[in-house]
């Protein structure tokens, strides 16, 4: 035994490098996704502040068809539209696909699930593993199609072209390595969030802790579990349309082309059947973050559990209902038009009926506006402030002409309804969180000046794109008249005051796992903090729930202090 000894695992640098790369434990997976997220999300930052620069003045100054300039350089510069639309296209790519889902769902999901339920670590822990480095080839892939021959045009009309904008042509062979790749990287990151949402599901239906029935999980399991039904659901559609658009190009296929009987409209619909459940994947794992967030810092338990509860499930089973909203414009007949009128109009009972439990939770509670509240209530007013842009482009004649005249304000009110949400519920989660996974607690004052300069920087942005879509201004324009420099100028503004507090955050993240205040309790928050995650040491051991939790550790009151735990 002790020849044996030196040829360990535990001593050989390479044995522990694999045991890193491939461990299962959920809390090590569902930090790297993380991680990972934020990288791409900076990623995605500079893009965004690299457009808004563009467009704070009338005139282009950086993107020329010459080639990209960081600085005024007083030399003719033509106007490359193609490749600000690629950069378009780019941002949200990146941000849905690989930050928004990611962090949301497989980063939160993974890591908190097991411990809301009571469960050592997933069901199907090796598929855990298996996703996250799918999710590391995708993201690979998609950003080696913007240096591959071709790129950024090519690769970024097809990706843009998977996500509903368009059809995207692919004819001739230039960029088609760019092409595919692109492509082939959507595909392996959906593939990524199907096996995570597999996962899901098996262990949400088969590793509750003994008499944890259904109506006695929490919130945010119940999202991330109504969200892995969508993504189940969904995301087969998104691959087989990936798949056709690679064999159009690649083999001659002639998918949706007219002389195989086939039209763009035929695309239009099955992409949209995939991207509206999209945006119900994106928000509801942070309805089930600021669920939390919201009871516990109002000192009480969520109102109306159970209207929640099934508020969720409608809202994903009427997501793949009410595709066709954003296709009034594609011949739809009279008849189907009322229909997905009324059906876009049914979507909004659910998500109001959560909007008032809040609401009702924070009036009838004794709120603390702790930093994660204030990222709560944020994403609050961001959701109704979208929702109430979103009850008048529910008409068929309004969003006709909306998506006719390419108006700016769709952009202002896409950004309000999911892509602002997701990002402030990240942040939320992060800020309500990090100590239970570090140990150690940021600074408040910097956390909430995180907040306030990123709330402030949003509505800078976007605030002045719902003014300019109603002044005439077009989306997707690289230029535009001087009429609408001031507006331009001030939403340019926002975004740069909104990424000085993305490096902000960074920077607070970088000072509380180094030099943090350590903490000592189990549950630093309040008692109303009370799913299973707060009986365990922080940061939790490497093993958690070996021995399955009692009934009586988890189901009392939320005005009672949870039993202390070392599992």
């Amino acid at each position: 035994m002790a020849d044996a000894a030196p040829h360990s695992g535990g001593t050989d640098p390479s044995g522990q490098l694999w045991r890193k790369i491939s461990t299962t434990r959920h809390k090590d997976i569902g930090i790297r996704y993380l991680i990972t997220a934020a990288v791409v999300g900076l990623l995605a930052s500079v893009i965004t502040v690299y457009m808004r620069i563009e467009l704070m003045a009338p005139g282009v100054q950086y993107l020329c068809s010459e080639g990209l300039r960081f600085a005024p350089t007083g030399d003719i510069c033509t106007p490359n539209g193609h490749l600000w639309n690629a950069l378009v296209a780019y941002h949200g790519v990146l941000m849905m696909f690989y930050v928004a889902i990611p962090a949301l769902f497989a980063g939160f999901g993974t890591y908190l699930l097991p411990l809301h339920i009571g469960a050592p670590n997933t069901a199907l822990p090796r598929l855990n593993t298996i996703g996250y480095w799918l999710y590391i080839a995708g993201t690979l892939l998609g950003l080696a199609s913007l240096l591959l021959p071709g790129a950024p045009s090519q690769a970024a009309q097809s990706a843009w072209g998977a996500t509903g904008a368009a059809l995207p042509d692919h004819a001739g062979t230039t960029g088609m390595a760019s092409v595919v790749t692109g492509l082939a990287s959507l595909f392996v990151v959906g593939l990524s969030a199907l096996l995570v949402a597999i996962n899901v599901i098996t262990t949400f239906l088969n590793m509750r802790a003994p008499g944890m029935s259904l109506h006695k999980v929490s919130l945010f399991a119940w999202s991330v579990f109504v969200t892995a039904w969508l993504i189940v659901l969904a995301f087969p559609v998104l691959a087989g349309t990936v798949t056709i658009l690679v064999t159009n190009p690649g083999f001659a296929a002639l998918f949706f082309e007219r002389s195989s009987g086939d039209t763009a409209a035929m695309f239009q619909h099955i992409l949209w059947f995939f991207g509206h459940p999209e945006v119900y994947i994106i928000i509801l794992p942070g309805f089930g973050i600021i669920s939390q967030i919201i009871a516990t810092f109002s000192k009480r338990p969520v109102f109306g559990y159970l209207a929640m509860v099934y508020a969720m499930v409608s809202i994903g089973a009427l997501g793949f209902v009410v595709w066709a909203y954003h296709l009034f414009n594609m011949g739809l007949s009279f008849e189907h038009q009322g229909y997905f009128i009324w059906a876009s109009v049914v979507v909004a009972i659910p998500t109001a009926i959560i909007l008032y439990c809040w609401l009702a939770t924070i009036f009838t509670g004794r709120p603390t506006f702790k930093t994660p509240m204030l990222w709560a209530c944020g994403f609050v007013f961001l959701l109704i402030a979208g929702g109430l842009s979103g009850v008048f482009l529910a008409h068929a004649p309004v969003q006709a002409a909306a998506h006719a005249q390419a108006g700016y304000n769709i952009v202002a009110h896409t950004h309000y309804v999911m892509g602002l949400g997701a990002i402030f519920a990240i942040f939320a989660g992060i800020y309500f969180w990090i100590g239970k996974m570090s140990g150690r607690h940021y600074p408040e004052w910097a956390g909430k000046l995180h907040f306030w300069m990123m709330f402030l920087g949003a509505n800078m942005t976007f605030v002045p794109q719902f003014i300019l879509g109603r002044q005439g201004m077009v989306r997707h324009a690289v230029d535009y008249p001087e009429s609408f420099t001031f507006w331009n100028a001030a939403s340019s503004a926002g975004a740069l005051v909104s990424f000085a507090s993305f490096l902000l955050f960074i920077g607070i993240i970088a000072y509380t796992l180094r030099g943090g205040t350590q903490i000592t309790r189990n549950n630093y928050w309040t008692a109303a903090a009370n799913t299973l995650e707060w009986s365990l040491p922080c940061p939790p051991p490497k093993d958690t729930f070996t021995t399955l939790p009692t009934q009586a550790e988890w189901d009392h009151g939320a005005g009672q202090e949870r039993p202390v735990s070392t599992r």
